[in-house]
């Protein structure tokens, strides 16, 4: 990362500090193909000065470290992600929730643990009464009808995989993601380089120390951690293939399992998704940003991945402020990822020659229609692919993989995923005719009926 592109990104994060009144903050980018981009602006409320080391309190973004966990046991075999919560735990009520729905927010649980965890003087419960208070719970909404966000959900995830790993949180969490991915500022205690949490008066310029809240067993919101290593951990969500090759925490294909929309937050407004325990907000140009926001009283925090054909490999940005009024904290992890990449796109890679299609698929390339749409089928990086004739710009194409069946192939990606490619041939051995997903696949434009044109 060059100093004209360093410097318009301090100028964004010292405009974000200086417009939204933020005492301290703290900002990273982490991308494979540049070097790390840190800075720090304003104070850190004690004797010691704001720095790269000072951690904030990242709130929310707590459950994408949850749901790693999570995700672990599943692939472990501890656990499906349809298991009722009570096939697991122990729990007076709320026993069907599967873990599907506790990750998704969908479960229909209430918000918060019973009592008044958020009134001055309150505290999170220990786990004893986490799991006990239970039965003094609602179920406001009916599991899986819509969005519901709740803190409580993900408590009852940390106490399952405490009860599945055996262990605390930290200490599982610190063996199976932080040690593998040299995240070494993350803690569920603030430790001595803490930035302090302030209430910025909304009339004025006083800011407000904010008392540190013992969340107890409530695991939804109680790490700490500096930006560079939540930057580097959005960089994982987004690219766990650069970020961790040797799949140490998760397998590529766990982490896209959790980065599938499984609600909207909005079903009026289409602009933010969920999956499982990460938050899924579309960009332009068919790129999505992936990760979490946070906040804890004093604090807000934004830590999100970039996916998409501009994106750099393992490329990842946070936002982390001691002030838990300011919105814009969390807004400008996303304008980082969009100036980065606008200021230094990725480097373009130079087209090779590739291996040539094999004999037997040759005669399926080129031109067919379906539907009464066209497509051209090709081969690209080994893989027959298809794409829609004129189609959005930048649409991916559907590609497909071979199967134990002969002439038989599935769609992996893009259009009509799963679904099985079937290849007829004449009695020259060249496809005359394919089925996709059971529709007819033809060298020229036809009715439903079989009827050609022209």
């Amino acid at each position: 990362m060059n100093e004209d592109v360093r410097r318009q990104l301090e100028r964004l994060a010292r405009q974000t500090q200086a417009q939204a009144r933020v005492p301290g903050l703290q900002v990273a980018v982490h991308r494979a193909d540049r070097d790390s981009w840190m800075f720090h602006i304003g104070q850190s409320g004690t004797d010691r000065p704001l720095d790269g080391q000072t951690v904030f309190r990242i709130g929310s973004v707590t459950k994408t470290f949850v749901a790693a966990l999570v995700m672990q046991c599943r692939d472990d075999g501890l656990l499906a992600l349809d298991d009722p919560l009570g096939a697991h735990l122990d729990v007076p009520a709320l026993g069907d929730a599967t873990v599907r729905r506790l990750l998704s927010h969908s479960s229909g649980i209430q918000r918060e643990p019973h009592g008044d965890v958020w009134a001055p003087g309150g505290a999170g419960p220990d786990a004893q009464r986490l799991i006990a208070d239970l039965s003094l719970t609602e179920q406001v909404l009916p599991g899986g009808q819509r969005y519901h966000y709740s803190n409580l959900g993900f408590s009852l995830l940390g106490r399952l995989v405490c009860r599945l790993r055996g262990g605390s949180f930290l200490e599982i969490l610190s063996d199976r993601v932080l040690k593998p991915l040299a995240l070494g500022s993350v803690s569920d205690r603030p430790g001595p380089a803490a930035a302090v949490g302030y209430m910025v008066d909304t009339y004025s310029d006083h800011a407000e120390p904010e008392a540190e809240r013992d969340l107890g067993a409530t695991t939804s919101g109680s790490l700490w951690g500096t930006a560079s290593d939540m930057a580097k951990w959005a960089a994982f969500l987004a690219d766990p293939r650069t970020a961790d090759p040797q799949g140490r925490v998760l397998t590529p294909s766990t982490v896209d399992e959790m980065r599938l929309p499984q609600a909207v937050t909005d079903e009026s407004r289409w602009v933010v998704g969920f999956g499982l325990g990460l938050m899924l907000q579309p960009q332009d140009n068919w790129t999505t940003h992936v990760g979490h926001d946070g906040g804890m009283p004093g604090f807000i925090a934004g830590v999100h991945g970039r996916r998409g054909p501009d994106a750099p490999p393992a490329f990842g940005a946070a936002s982390l402020g001691s002030s838990g009024t300011a919105d814009e904290i969390a807004a400008l992890a996303h304008d980082l990822l969009r100036k980065a990449v606008e200021l230094d796109p990725a480097d373009i890679p130079a087209w090779r020659p590739g291996s040539p299609a094999p004999q037997r698929y040759r005669s399926a390339l080129g031109r067919w229609w379906s539907e009464g749409q066209e497509f051209v089928f090709s081969w690209r990086d080994d893989r027959l692919q298809a794409s829609v004739v004129g189609g959005p710009a930048g649409a991916p194409p559907a590609v497909f993989a071979e199967t134990n069946e002969t002439d038989v192939l599935r769609s992996v990606s893009g259009r009509e995923i799963g679904e099985r490619l079937r290849l007829v041939r004449d009695t020259n051995g060249q496809v005359a005719q394919m089925s996709w997903a059971t529709y007819p696949v033809t060298r020229r434009q036809q009715t439903i009926s079989g009827r050609r044109f022209g």
